[in-house]
């Protein structure tokens, strides 16, 4: 009959998570227990160590507070800085655009831009995501509209899509 080693068990999840930055006072305290953050925070590290090679999270940081979401991000750059392949699914540019290095936005399943960070800047990136190309459709007719402000909508020409770079065996 094989028994499960709880101190070992405790002490592997110690270490791992202490590797990803992630320092739990409780190592017996329930899953359901911690915050927001840090059970996201427990999934990446419990992927990272059972040797996934691709993380794929969706909206992540959507129900987190500031705080929160800012411990999330760290892992999530932690485990990208280990090799990891990280798909990071959200409606917030600013959290992607603190840790992507590849951007994809997509529009009702269509690619609407695919740029590298180094092509694409944060108020770009969020023009894009915000519908920016529909709005900018809209900018004349929606001027017309008394109490709302267009001054900061983008015009259609500041919205050109960057050099896209489809990925590899795509085309």
């Amino acid at each position: 009959l094989r028994r499960l080693d709880i101190e070992k068990m405790k002490q592997t999840a110690d270490h791992e998570l202490r590797e990803m930055g992630i320092v739990l006072d409780n190592l017996e305290q329930p899953i359901g227990t911690l915050s927001g953050g840090q059970r996201q925070c427990v999934a990446i590290a419990r992927a990272v160590y059972f040797g996934a090679r691709v993380l794929i999270l969706d909206e992540p940081t959507a129900a987190l507070g500031v705080k929160q979401s800012g411990v999330v991000l760290k892992y999530v750059a932690a485990a990208r800085e280990r090799g990891l392949g990280v798909i990071f699914i959200t409606h917030n540019p600013h959290h992607a655009y603190m840790v992507g290095d590849h951007f994809s936005v997509l529009r009702l399943g269509t690619m609407e831009l695919s740029a590298e960070r180094s092509a694409i800047t944060l108020e770009e990136l969020t023009n894009h995501m915000a519908g920016g190309s529909e709005l900018a459709a809209l900018k004349h007719e929606l001027s017309q509209v008394r109490g709302v402000d267009v001054e900061e909508l983008p015009e259609e020409a500041d919205l050109k899509a960057p050099a896209t770079t489809a990925p590899e065996g795509t085309s």
